[in-house]
């Protein structure tokens, strides 16, 4: 039997129109949610790009700058100088770039240059390849082993106290067959080039391997023509080097001096005075100089002094080399004092042109 409802009629179709209302929403809040994550991702990726790639050097004003890397140093040594140097405008990028190309286990000690405006992966490739910027060292006339020390030890990881210590170490000296006295003639005055990271006796074995370059057969041979050893010939360079800064008669003053030394007589030298009284500012030696006890006072001793008295530059090195085969015994500055010299072959000679010099100073009030 059929029943006839009466009342409401739930109309057909509601309840399919239902279920498509509440899929869109799903949909739309997965896509919301979709949208958050890949504008957060996004945003995160953004930072990581930037703390990769973006500029991280801060040089305040400054295009170069250079990073000085001890050797021994770990990581956390590393990021205490670049935090200490300020160069870094965010630290916590870099640590975290670096562990990203695993730079923390590959510090290599050294000197880099960096420049401004630098992201963490141009910087950390720098200084995890090793690749240093070398240091510019010349070496000219040097009067005292303490001071070229001080030059160089302001260049280079090595302290000038560690150099200093080394030069003035007969036993250490002795590999190179110098002396605290001769290890001046470790050093042939030129332009050389280091890695920060040389150590004191890094920088000498290299000193003593461009001697030797230097030192050359032909060299070598014109000392013993002379009958001097390489060493004794730098040591007459060192005086020839303070007695004239004219190259063209540098040969000329070498010859007075191998005269002098192959005849037994003393050199007689200023220069070995004024080295022995620790004062090159002397523009007048007088007689209570010539007094002086010192084995570099060439007025009161025969041969050649100990040591050089200064580091002589290559040309007058081979100005001694090739002294002028003369027969002078005596020189004296000129009375115009155009830093040239007259030469003579006898002590009368040479008394005039003394005496010449002696008024020259005189007339200008030069007394000591």
């Amino acid at each position: 039997m059929t029943v006839a409802t009466k009342g409401k009629t739930k109309p057909k179709g509601t309840k399919k129109h239902s279920g498509k209302k509440g899929r869109k929403s799903t949909i739309k809040v997965v896509v919301l949610i979709a949208l958050v994550a890949l504008v957060a991702g996004s945003a995160w990726l953004y930072k990581r790009y930037t703390d990769f790639n973006g500029a991280n050097i801060n040089l305040q004003g400054r295009q170069t700058a250079y990073i000085h890397i001890p050797k021994n140093a770990k990581f956390n040594d590393v990021v205490k100088l670049l935090t200490d140097s300020a160069f870094v405008t965010n630290i916590e990028s870099f640590k975290w770039v670096a562990d990203l190309k695993k730079y923390p286990t590959k510090v290599k000690p050294g000197r880099y240059k960096i420049r401004n405006g630098m992201s963490n992966n141009q910087l950390i490739d720098i200084l995890r390849s090793g690749k240093q910027e070398t240091i510019r060292i010349t070496i000219n006339k040097f009067r005292s082993l303490k001071s070229l020390a001080d030059l160089v030890g302001s260049k280079i990881e090595a302290k000038p106290n560690e150099i200093y210590k080394l030069l003035i170490d007969n036993n250490f000296l002795q590999q190179y067959g110098l002396n605290k006295e001769t290890a001046y003639a470790l050093f042939i005055p030129d332009t050389y080039y280091f890695e920060w990271g040389t150590s004191a006796e890094e920088f000498l074995a290299r000193m003593n391997t461009e001697r030797n370059k230097f030192w050359n057969e032909q060299r070598t041979s014109k000392a013993q023509n002379a009958q001097m050893s390489p060493v004794e010939v730098y040591i007459l360079a060192s005086i020839v080097e303070e007695e004239t800064n004219k190259d063209s008669e540098k040969p000329d003053v070498a010859g007075v001096y191998v005269n002098r030394l192959h005849r037994g007589m003393p050199l007689q030298a200023d220069p070995t005075v004024k080295f022995a009284l620790n004062n090159f500012e002397i523009k007048r030696i007088l007689n209570k100089h010539l007094q002086t006890n010192s084995p570099y006072n060439t007025y009161k001793n025969k041969g050649l002094p100990p040591g050089p008295i200064c580091t002589p530059s290559k040309t007058t090195i081979d100005a001694v080399l090739n002294y002028n085969k003369h027969k002078y015994l005596y020189f004296c500055a000129k009375d115009d004092f155009s830093g040239y010299h007259t030469f003579a072959n006898t002590l009368i000679e040479h008394n005039k042109n003394a005496e010449k010099y002696r008024k020259a100073l005189n007339k200008r009030k030069i007394y000591k």
